[in-house]
């Protein structure tokens, strides 16, 4: 058998930096570059395509009430999709999630503690495994995290006031390492689901056909609610254009203008004999160019204001009260969180990916991984406590493709901590987990058809650490897994028992089976009003 030899490495690895000397070969595709930190999830190319949908959950701007009654003719209505603002990240490269970021453990749950070996793999040297040190376990977030997860430490930072109104769920399941071929992404999904937001329906931070790295799973896709990239304020801001009348006049004047050109617009068309004998095809004529004067309007009564949809004016995201400081929102990752989360939460958009590179770091040390958990982790807090400070839920996913294992060796230095060093790739060791904020307290875990730890933990690790493939039907099956994801978001809103009409193709079993991977009882009834 072929041995890896790792040599000590001086100091670990900034978080942008690329990773190198993994034993890959050399990276030759885009994927493989973005899991190694060769570039960034913003080195893609944008798209610039958008529909107009609308948000319930804002009332809408009121334009003089001659023209308001047009709104809803033209597809302008106050009622819309109403649904659960809904995040991934998709952390390129195959992280680690299991056992030193979230619990976990045998078939009674998070809590049936895996062997002093299991842990190890896990990089939990004996002194900090959870079996013999239960102060090692965090319940902060509901989920139990190990109480020194990077990710942990990251959201505590930025969501500390977030984390009582907080539970999650822990999926253990297998996937290939550094490969484009896991349908990781539940993005579609969601969107059959019901989250549609006023502007987008799906938004990403890469210009792909899922808008992350993984791909998403070949049945769900709907190409005309293809992601829109969005990775930073620019693409934010270039969503509405309100042309140059808001500038030379206040945004009040500009719109007063705007309804004084549909209203004299409108009597002309009125008049408009277009030649067409067909009265149906005149009708819809004059409708047509009825609504471009009213969405003219009505746009610029709602996105006239710069600060409407810029998150760096945004002060609850950006500044001295802001959960990001003028200094850390040139970080990148930070810029492009900050973008996603403005639009998905304030319900802009539907759902969004926020795709994260680097995550292949079995670089033979600790402190490289560390640091890019802990800043993931951070990325994760933002956007909870924005939830928080809108007064909306949110449903935040985290996957990676495929994950890393140690073989024992600890990294001693500051930022290794004392654990053990990622020494390789380990496909089964992995899995993703879901958080979920509720304004109005925290999310009680389900019951029926098993305990509220087997809830907590949909299937089971063996004491080796190792994913058991009978667990769950996700265990083994990246698309289930996504489907997984599709029902409990489902299940938030109360509509468990439409999950099989939604999906009628779905692999995940009856209705018993179906209530047994339902996490939580729901938060909302069907639509948030």
């Amino acid at each position: 058998m072929k041995r890896h030899h790792f040599r000590k490495r001086q100091r670990a690895l900034h978080p942008d930096e690329p990773l190198t000397g993994l034993g890959h070969g050399k990276a030759i595709s885009r994927r493989e570059m973005l899991g190694r930190g060769l570039i960034s999830g913003a080195a893609f190319g944008s798209l610039g395509l958008f529909g107009l949908f609308s948000n319930p959950r804002e009332a809408m701007a009121a334009l003089s009430s001659d023209l308001d009654g047009l709104k809803s003719d033209c597809g302008i209505m106050a009622a819309g999709a109403g649904k659960i603002p809904f995040i991934c990240f998709d952390l390129a490269g195959g992280a680690n999630i299991a056992g030193s970021n979230v619990l976990v453990g045998g078939q009674g749950g998070q809590e049936d503690f895996l062997s002093a070996g299991g842990y190890s793999k896990l990089g939990l040297p004996g002194s900090q495994a959870p079996s013999s040190d239960p102060s090692t376990v965090n319940r902060d977030l509901g989920l139990a995290f190990h109480s020194d997860s990077a990710f942990l430490r990251g959201i505590r930072e930025k969501a500390a006031a977030a984390m009582a109104n907080t539970n999650g769920c822990v999926i253990p399941a297998r996937s290939e390492n550094d490969t484009a071929n896991n349908p990781h992404n539940p993005l579609y999904g969601i969107f059959s689901a019901g989250a549609d937001g006023e502007l987008l329906s799906l938004i990403g931070s890469r210009s792909s056909v899922s808008g992350g790295n993984s791909m998403s799973p070949d049945s769900s896709i709907i190409a005309s609610a293809r992601p829109t990239k969005v990775d930073r304020a620019s693409d934010v801001t270039g969503l509405v254009d309100t042309g140059k009348l808001v500038g030379l006049l206040d945004q009040e004047d500009a719109v007063a203008v705007m309804e004084s050109i549909a209203r004299i617009s409108h009597k002309r068309i009125d008049r408009l004999n277009s030649g067409l004998t067909d009265s149906n095809r005149r009708d819809n004529l004059r409708n047509l160019l009825r609504c471009g004067y009213v969405e003219a309007a009505d746009i610029t009564d709602r996105y006239g204001d710069p600060a409407t949809l810029n998150p760096m004016l945004d002060a609850d995201i950006v500044g001295p009260g802001g959960i990001f400081s003028s200094s850390e929102i040139n970080d990148r990752e930070f810029e492009k969180t900050a973008s996603i989360m403005k639009l998905v939460i304030n319900g802009y958009a539907g759902a969004g990916c926020i795709s994260m590179g680097g995550f292949d770091y079995h670089t033979g040390d600790r402190a490289t991984g560390e640091q890019r958990d802990l800043r993931a982790g951070r990325c994760m807090g933002a956007c909870l406590e924005y939830a928080r400070r809108r007064g909306m839920p949110l449903m935040l996913y985290v996957f990676s493709d495929g994950s890393v294992a140690s073989n024992g060796r600890i990294d001693d230095s500051v930022n290794g901590r004392g654990k053990g060093e990622w020494t390789g790739d380990n496909s089964s060791t992995a899995a993703s987990f879901f958080l979920v904020y509720n304004p109005n307290g925290r999310p009680a875990l389900n019951s029926n058809g098993s305990s509220a730890d087997q809830h907590q933990q949909l299937g089971w690790m063996r004491s080796d650490a190792s994913v058991e493939t009978a667990g769950t039907p996700a265990a083994n099956n990246v698309n289930l897994l996504a489907q997984t994801v599709w029902l409990n978001y489902m299940a938030l809103h109360d509509q468990l028992g439409q999950f099989s009409s939604t999906f009628p193709n779905h692999s995940l079993g009856n209705a018993d089976s179906l209530e047994r991977l339902a996490a939580f009882q729901p938060i909302v009834n069907g639509t948030l009003t």
